[in-house]
């Protein structure tokens, strides 16, 4: 009995063990584009994929991950309480790297044609180049203005048309670290990118 006990421990640690190798943690320095490419290869291969496919510029979508998940593929928006203390859903159904909503994230599959991920990098990587590309398509913002592509991203493209993010400073702010973020970005990927290939 001891052995099959010490067995079945030995087997559930080494599962654990597993399965926590396969969760993908965020790159070590995520403030350097050039680095999370060469920590992360993969990435920079889906980046190149989504690229061709969109026509959206790389640092742009990583300056709005790393804003929405801190390049976290389970992360999640913070709990709603009831009476201050009872944990009562979340504040809404963002999920993953790329913080889809439930809504917008099925819209991307149907319009794609298969099943996506939100916690797999490469697919949530590609929806918000499709994401971006339907900003530019239905608002006229560009796939290179980070600014006014983060404001589509987190007010919809409806709620950006109506510029409901005229009264939410915070959220402008935001939109400018983003915007600042992209293109310190772009700069760092100029100098590394023939390294890349």
């Amino acid at each position: 009995m001891q052995q099959l006990k010490a067995k079945l421990t030995f087997g559930m640690v080494a599962a654990a063990v597993t399965l926590a190798g396969c969760s993908t943690a965020p790159p070590k320095n995520a403030e350097d584009l050039c680095e999370i490419f060469r920590e992360k290869p993969q990435w920079h291969t889906a980046a190149l994929d989504m690229q061709a496919k969109w026509g959206v510029p790389i640092p742009v979508p990583f300056a709005m991950m790393y804003q929405e998940s801190s390049y976290r593929h389970d992360a999640k928006p913070p709990k709603n309480y009831l009476l201050w203390f009872i944990p009562w859903g979340r504040v809404s159904s963002a999920y993953g790297y790329a913080q889809a909503k439930d809504e917008v994230w099925g819209d991307y599959e149907r319009e794609n044609g298969h099943n996506a991920s939100r916690d797999n990098f490469e697919d949530a990587l590609d929806f918000m180049g499709w994401y971006m590309s339907k900003a530019q398509v239905l608002n006229g913002t560009s796939k290179w203005d980070a600014y006014g592509q983060y404001l589509n991203y987190h007010e919809g493209w409806g709620g950006y048309r109506r510029q409901t993010y005229q009264s939410k400073a915070w959220l402008m702010r935001t939109a400018e670290i983003v915007r600042e973020r992209a293109a310190r970005y772009t700069a760092q990927y100029n100098q590394c990118q023939a390294q890349l290939m």
